[in-house]
């Protein structure tokens, strides 16, 4: 697809200091086509709680005319912070009056974003919405863009903010979208049940930081063990990773080293892991580190807990250990079937336990090889390819 005009609206927002699909698919939609990013509009709440912090202080010199709301990326690529402040309305407790009020936001919205949208010329646009399931409910009604599509990369309704009113809002907003694509197989099943143009688009994974470190020839950190190091990278929170299984499979290989790099929750600082003598908490580290220390790990795991927000997510982690080279075992998902030639899959300890001696003890240079090969045909380009497919324009 070349020479049409998209507009992006989702969850993330361009100064976002996370790993982000959207932004990734903005910049490979950019290569062809023109394209403008215009991130979330400032709600009432967020600017009370983090008054002091950055991006809130910026948003509001844009929304006080101090500073200019639209920053050019690239010749293609645009991004616009919204001049408007919406309202903070997912506490009403019946949808017909969230509906009345989310309704009055979305204009609110469209009218911050219609004056740049004429005057970048951008007319006959393809919408494109990442998941933005409140705030853009109704662009499509106030836009009336030529297509529509809708990306589902999370379960978003199974979170807690998005359970109260999404459930409703959700299908909806598929049901009125052209189209729907999706990063898993489970998502795009579900976004079916609401439009039967439902489709699978794999997902991209951007491996420049783990080819800045291959290029860098860094050394591997050596941690003071004796024995096999099992490592997790990512955020710890329970709501995405099993607890017990970790400390289950501490407490039954002791002579195992669990290490488990970065910030934790509640749940984590709180929990036993803390008290087993082989697992080991680095902390935070910066996202520049991170391959080093994946690097240093024998088996990389990704013990996640089975539930509604983790059973349909596509596990971009699971690219980042295989691109470089790492013996891998991950929660046996629908999604991760997909990983099930080069990933080791475990639905219990014993198979967590069973697949690790495996993974130790069975690794060589064409299995390596392999795990690479195959975590570099997860590109974005090939993903929004796929897209480009899905919409048939």
């Amino acid at each position: 697809m070349k020479n049409r005009n998209i507009i992006i609206v989702g969850q993330q927002a361009w100064d976002t200091e996370i790993g982000s699909n959207c932004k990734n698919i903005a910049v490979e939609f950019s290569k062809h086509n023109r394209v403008l990013y215009i991130n979330p509009p400032l709600d009432r709440i967020t600017k009370i709680r983090r008054s002091n912090n950055a991006g809130v202080k910026m948003r509001l010199d844009v929304i006080a005319g101090k500073q200019e709301g639209l920053q050019q990326i690239n010749n293609n690529l645009y991004t616009l912070y919204p001049d408007c402040l919406i309202e903070s309305i997912n506490w009403l407790p019946f949808d017909t009056l969230f509906n009345v009020f989310n309704r009055l936001n979305n204009q609110r919205f469209y009218r911050a974003i219609k004056p740049t949208i004429d005057a970048l010329g951008f007319e006959d646009v393809i919408l494109f919405n990442d998941s933005d399931i409140f705030r853009s409910f109704y662009l499509i009604d106030f836009l009336k863009p030529a297509f529509s599509v809708y990306y589902s990369r999370d379960n978003m309704i199974a979170t807690t903010y998005y359970e109260r009113h999404g459930t409703s809002l959700e299908p909806k907003l598929i049901a009125k979208s052209n189209i729907c694509v999706a990063n898993s197989e489970f998502l795009k099943d579900y976004c079916a049940t609401y439009n039967p143009n439902a489709f699978y688009v794999g997902q991209g994974c951007d491996f420049e930081l783990f080819d800045e470190y291959l290029n860098s020839k860094k050394d591997k950190i050596k941690g003071n063990f004796t024995g096999p190091v099992i490592g997790y990278v990512g955020v710890l929170t329970s709501a995405r990773l099993d607890i017990s299984l970790i400390g289950a499979i501490a407490k039954a290989k002791p002579e195992w080293n669990i290490v488990l790099v970065g910030p934790e929750d509640e749940d984590f600082l709180n929990s036993e892991l803390h008290q087993l003598q082989n697992v080991h908490f680095t902390g935070p580290k910066p996202v520049t580190d991170l391959p080093v220390y994946i690097d240093s790990f024998d088996v990389c795991f990704n013990p996640q807990v089975v539930n509604d927000l983790t059973i349909g997510n596509y596990p971009r982690k699971i690219d980042e250990y295989l691109v470089l080279g790492k013996p891998t075992i991950a929660t046996a998902t629908k999604s991760m079937q997909a990983f099930k030639h080069y990933v080791s899959l475990a639905g219990s300890l014993k198979e967590y336990i069973d697949g690790i001696h495996q993974l130790l003890s069975n690794n060589n240079a064409e299995l390596i090889a392999r795990r690479k090969a195959f975590a570099r045909s997860h590109s974005w380009e090939r993903s929004v390819r796929e897209i480009y497919e899905s919409i048939g324009v």
